[in-house]
């Protein structure tokens, strides 16, 4: 498949993700779910990507409803709206959260027990059931595909707030924490869905991680934060113990810290990207992990 003579819709494309896969992808186009007309704009099209989500709730106003009506409701119109047209391929973009949130033993495959905890998560997750659960006309593909965190530049997640408490001086208070998780730079999470695209036939099943060759951890990125600031401040080890008590009051009065938060912040969470890799025959990433952190920040460091 050449992507230069394939129509392309993009679902969702507002985004920092979005807006990334539309400068990547020649014939590509951004399709908005609040035009009225959307469903006739995606009729003719050959591939369309879904990123529509609910993820953050920054103002902590959304309830349970919000979260499964656009992530599981939004998607259940957008595959009726794939089946009603021309597309032979659709990529529907979940989420590790569906699969685990805070901890795993070792890199986790796509035959993993599903073991979300939040509303976004557990709704991600329920959006994959009833995609997988949907009979599948004789031409039409479906590929559910589950990122960890996706940076790069326009990224406003927690990869930011890290980048500005470090950028400023402030010690970061977690160093007694060794973790390791698994990541993916934008440049990467482009590249597998331009070979998914151009290497369609060789995709066989419906579920696949995509990730970085490589996790890293919270004190790799501080670093990385410091060499390019020129931030020197040291770090605090703070007792695993004292901080694990902090976080317990969080759990109850309205603190920045709570065990969830630490969870997320100190576990260990890798997953393996060793199946799409083998069925697409991808032997290298255009990034390492640690290049592909390094582009991101310095690109903070500009806006």
């Amino acid at each position: 498949m050449n992507l230069v003579n394939e129509k392309i819709a993009i679902l969702g494309h507002s985004g920092f993700v979005g807006q990334a896969l539309l400068r990547k992808i020649p014939l590509a186009k951004g399709i908005s779910l609040r035009d009225i007309g959307w469903k006739s704009q995606i009729k003719d099209a050959r591939v369309i990507i879904n990123l529509v989500g609910k993820a953050h709730d920054h103002k902590g106003e959304a309830v349970e409803e919000d979260y499964y009506s656009v992530n599981v409701g939004l998607t259940k119109a957008i595959f009726q709206a794939f089946i009603d047209s021309s597309a032979g391929l659709m990529i529907h973009v979940s989420s590790l959260a569906a699969l685990e949130e805070f901890e795993s033993s070792g890199a986790l495959e796509e035959s993993h027990h599903c073991n979300p905890v939040s509303w976004y998560g557990k709704s991600k997750r329920a959006a994959e059931e009833w995609l997988l659960s949907q009979a599948l006309p004789y031409g039409k593909k479906l590929l559910i595909i589950r990122p960890p965190m996706i940076h790069g530049s326009g990224d406003k997640g927690n990869l930011g707030l890290l980048y500005k408490l470090i950028a400023k001086g402030i010690p970061y208070p977690l160093s007694s924490f060794d973790n390791k998780r698994s990541f993916i730079s934008i440049d990467n999470f482009t590249f597998f869905i331009e070979q998914i695209i151009e290497k369609e036939e060789k995709i066989h099943s419906v579920i696949y991680h995509v990730a970085d060759d490589e996790p890293l951890s919270t004190k790799e990125i501080i670093k990385i934060i410091k060499n390019l600031t020129g931030k020197k401040t040291p770090d605090i080890a703070f007792p695993k113990s004292f901080v694990k008590a902090i976080a317990k009051i969080g759990d109850i009065l309205p603190i920045p810290l709570n065990s969830k938060r630490l969870k997320k912040m100190t576990g260990v969470l890798l997953i393996s990207n060793k199946k799409i890799k083998q069925e697409l025959h991808i032997d290298k990433l255009p990034y390492s992990a640690y290049d592909g952190m390094k582009k991101t920040i310095a690109s903070f460091l500009v806006q």
